[in-house]
């Protein structure tokens, strides 16, 4: 089974939309998605009708605590899938990259990252600034964490990981940037990039502001002295548009 982590803040009118597009995109493969849910606004009352209804749907909101990477830490207690993903509420990552995500779990990786930057991929989602802003997150992970300098996209916060991986793994993240600090923590030997278009935000608002870049900065700083992978061994490999598509014949 497949545990499909999504923290949300104030995103109520893209739940439905979300949720209709996952089912849609893994069909009959077993799955379950948990919202970690720090709104403000209607969004947990939203999810609670669906689960309602919906089996699949698992919901834990809070009102003691804020912020993206605590939230997806606390998804990842809740699951009981074998394989974990974690995406964002917003469609800006299209729910169907997680038939990719499976495909290459299936081929034994430990980790599984949608890669824009990769033959097929695109950040076409993004303006110039937030390119310019995410790509200089990017740029000073590698420079600062051995263990993402062959991830051509360690920042993006898509991606799907064996959870045997995660149990025992110390992760205490600051911010956003979830992804880097389970790379870093986490004793991940096998990575496989899928290359996938990032979206334009459909509803709601960017939660980008200066605060977070700060966060993310005494993030790296910590972890170049916590990280546990220093990414000695570790191997990534990419499949083209061509091998993705053989991969996922017949999955769904």
């Amino acid at each position: 089974m497949i545990s499909i982590v999504v923290p949300t803040y104030n995103e109520k009118d893209n739940i439905h939309p979300l949720l209709e597009r996952i089912h849609a995109a893994l069909g009959k493969i077993p799955h379950e998605v948990i919202f970690v849910d720090d709104s403000t606004d209607e969004t947990p009352e939203v999810i609670s009708r669906i689960a309602e209804d919906d089996p699949t749907v698992v919901l834990r909101h809070r009102d003691d605590e804020k912020g993206l990477a605590t939230a997806v830490v606390l998804g990842f207690k809740l699951a009981k899938g074998d394989y974990v993903a974690c995406m964002d509420a917003d469609l800006q990552h299209p729910p169907e990259v997680l038939v990719d995500m499976y495909a290459a779990m299936l081929a034994h990786a430990d980790m599984a990252i949608p890669s824009r930057f990769i033959p097929g991929g695109s950040d076409g989602g993004l303006d110039l600034f937030r390119k310019l802003v995410s790509g200089t997150a990017r740029y000073m992970g590698k420079i600062i964490l051995p263990c993402l300098r062959r991830i051509s996209d360690p920042t993006s916060g898509l991606f799907m990981i064996r959870r045997d991986l995660l149990e025992g793994a110390h992760l205490n993240p600051i911010g956003w940037k979830i992804m880097v600090e389970v790379i870093a923590m986490c004793p991940v030997k096998k990575v496989l990039e899928t290359p996938y278009a990032f979206h334009d935000r459909e509803n709601g608002e960017s939660k980008l502001s200066t605060k977070v870049t700060l966060q993310y900065i005494r993030q790296l700083i910590n972890l170049a002295f916590d990280a546990k992978n220093k990414g000695r061994g570790m191997k990534v490999a990419r499949w083209s548009p061509k091998k993705l598509a053989e991969k996922k014949a017949g999955l769904v």
